[in-house]
């Protein structure tokens, strides 16, 4: 299985911490998945690396399956060459089959960026697009700021800017699933409160074939709790440590700013636990590079409305390599600056006309 090592390219600040990723596809475009905390896994982004590299097999085992895409391994071999977009899924420390630190110190989303960075640098990766949902939109914010030269695009799916914002709008029904979702200790417990967090209940209550969709997503949660393992307390108390104390300072807004890569800030439109206001409160920070894409979802948005998401990512990815101008990106409102800029030009124009003369009697 493939691990990375990240004390081995952090100065040894994280002793024995290994991340584990898989790598979909082939191709010399490279897309980075940050997927959520709490208990969300590499292959949650399951969809997106469908839509994205249009297989589901990771790289790792396929040298045991024949190739999908074609007969001739020469065929595929020269699409890789013409093409193609290979991406990384990772489990985030405190999750899945990568470390477990016991000390909530060693959460925070820098920490998590820092382990992002190490598995770019240990795939080989100059630059990558990268793409987070939730939390993992926020440890790709912190990336974005600390190294933005080696960012390509970023899109911000479910996002907030952390503390207080990650409280979900409180009524009956959110306070109803907090409880559950703390009481939960088995993994059909933690199954069923999963899907009221994550889905709409429009979504959950439509029927696939003879069966709702909450009846089929539950067997599929249930399934994949149990083969992971319900989150140990010291995933789950250093993930939440990790949301609760991330901000966004302006240095960091400016340092992506600054670097000029454009932006997808993508966010369901009925998220009980990520508000779309704050999403919304985000895309229009990283103004003119940031376009705001709100779609009919909940929480996990990149699942309920997959085709809409994977259109959205592949959009960025083509708009960044055709070089598309920030401002023909942007749908977000310009900034009304008109009434300062002529009230300053004005100023200079009347400063321009004084005389010496008159100058001289002003500050005499």
């Amino acid at each position: 299985m493939p691990f990375c090592d990240v004390s081995k390219t952090q100065n040894g600040g994280n002793n024995g911490i290994k991340i584990f990723y898989r790598t979909y596809g082939h191709g010399p475009t490279k897309v980075l998945l940050i997927i959520a905390g709490l208990a969300g896994t590499h292959d949650s982004w399951g969809p997106q690396i469908k839509g994205l590299t249009g297989t589901e097999i990771p790289n790792d085992a396929e040298s045991t399956i024949v190739d999908q895409r074609f007969d001739d391994p020469d065929k595929a071999e020269d699409a890789d060459n013409n093409g193609g977009i290979e991406v990384c899924s990772f489990d985030n420390r405190g999750m899945g089959r990568s470390s477990i630190p016991t000390k909530k110190s060693e959460y925070t989303t820098t920490i998590m960026a820092k382990d992002a960075l190490a598995l770019m640098d240990h795939l080989g990766w100059r630059k990558a697009h990268v793409f987070g949902h939730s939390m993992g939109s926020m440890i790709a914010c912190k990336l974005a700021a600390m190294v933005p030269d080696r960012i390509l695009s970023l899109a911000l799916l479910n996002s907030t800017g952390g503390g207080f914002e990650c409280f979900p709008k409180i009524d009956r029904q959110v306070i109803s699933i907090a409880i559950r979702f703390l009481k939960a200790k088995t993994p059909e417990q933690r199954a069923a409160v999963d899907l009221d967090t994550h889905y709409t209940k429009e979504y959950l209550d439509e029927y696939v074939g003879p069966k709702t969709r909450r009846t089929v997503l539950y067997q599929e949660y249930v399934k994949g709790i149990s083969s992971t393992g319900m989150q140990s307390n010291y995933g789950f108390e250093g993930q939440v440590n990790a949301c609760w104390t991330h901000r966004m300072t302006s240095k960091d807004i400016e340092a992506i700013r600054s670097a000029g890569f454009l932006i997808s800030v993508i966010h369901g439109r009925y998220d009980i636990i990520a508000q779309i206001y704050y999403g919304r409160k985000l895309a229009e920070k990283l103004q003119p590079y940031a376009r705001m894409i709100d779609l009919h979802g909940g929480h996990l948005v990149s699942h309920e409305r997959p085709e809409e998401v994977n259109q959205a990512l592949l959009e960025l990815i083509k708009a960044s390599d055709s070089k598309l101008s920030p401002h023909d990106w942007s749908n977000l409102p310009k900034k009304d600056t008109g009434l300062f800029v002529m009230a300053f030009e004005h100023g200079r124009r009347v400063f321009r006309n004084l005389r010496p003369a008159r100058v001289g009697a002003i500050t005499s």
